[in-house]
């Protein structure tokens, strides 16, 4: 039974998190909410013990398509960084401050980077593509990654400075928008570097959050050095890079481990 308390763990934070805010705020859709990404990231989870080959995607659909959709398109919540900063600058702890609370601030504590492989709706399409590992080095040009930082935040601070009207009416644009440049720039990087997590590692403004909070993650895949062969299959199929085979909070990439247990499933000794 061992194998099934991870997607029982996850179900219960998820679900803490989702009585939590519905007696605090007293509005019904955070229960419903939280309970539906719970019970998504929990079915993948188990899916995996059942290695069904595609379980992390059907969790990454569920939940993606549902933000995406439903609150970005839907219910005109801009999800994105630019949506945080929005309700930063009005002081309204709504969706978008809690999406970003639980999903890329704290919750990495606990998760690390298991909102990249599991819900986020720009690697969702990008992981579409054919270049599932990365077939050249790591460029070093991740400081990309702070630029575009920078440039939301100021992006949004310069419509409240200027006091532009209809500023909501202006996010939920700047959602579609941002989203449609974000898939170009995603698809065009992944097929010139033969890499679809090429955006996640050098763009992503949203990984300025996670990476140092999945420095401490709860959460990590470890190795059984004892049977660790050495072959190199976990760093041959890994998408971001990460050498597994090091136990310490310093290993390579560390912080960039998504949780999608490729290596874990290609392991020859299970040492993962």
């Amino acid at each position: 039974m061992k194998k099934y308390l991870l997607p029982v763990f996850m179900l219960g934070i998820f679900e803490t998190i989702a009585i939590t805010l519905w007696l605090t705020m007293d509005n019904l859709f955070y229960l419903i909410n939280f309970s539906y990404i719970g019970c998504s990231i929990a079915l993948g989870i188990f899916l995996f013990t059942k290695e069904y080959k595609h379980a992390r995607r059907v969790t990454q659909l569920l939940v993606g398509l549902y933000m995406l959709v439903y609150l970005g398109l839907i219910c005109n919540e801009n999800m994105q960084i630019e949506g945080f900063w929005y309700y930063l600058f009005t002081g309204v702890f709504e969706a978008a401050t809690i999406h970003y609370a639980v999903a890329k601030i704290f919750g990495p504590l606990i998760f690390g980077r298991g909102w990249c492989g599991y819900a986020c709706w720009t690697a969702m399409i990008l992981d579409f593509l054919p270049y599932k590992t990365p077939s050249q080095p790591r460029k070093k040009i991740g400081w990309i990654r702070y630029i575009t930082f920078v440039a939301s935040f100021l992006f949004v601070a310069t419509l409240f400075l200027a006091q532009v009207g209809n500023i909501e009416r202006i996010m939920f644009w700047a959602f579609i928008i941002g989203n449609l440049v974000y898939y170009a720039v995603g698809i065009g990087l992944a097929l010139f570097l033969q890499d679809n997590r090429a955006f996640c590692k050098y763009i992503c403004p949203i990984t300025v959050f996670l990476k140092p909070m999945s420095y401490f993650s709860l959460l990590r895949v470890r190795c059984d050095t004892s049977k660790c062969i050495s072959c190199g299959k976990c760093r041959q199929v890994c998408p971001m890079d990460v050498d597994v085979t090091d136990n310490s909070r310093k290993r390579e990439n560390g912080t960039e481990c998504i949780l999608c247990f490729e290596c874990a499933r290609n392991c020859p000794k299970d040492a993962l």
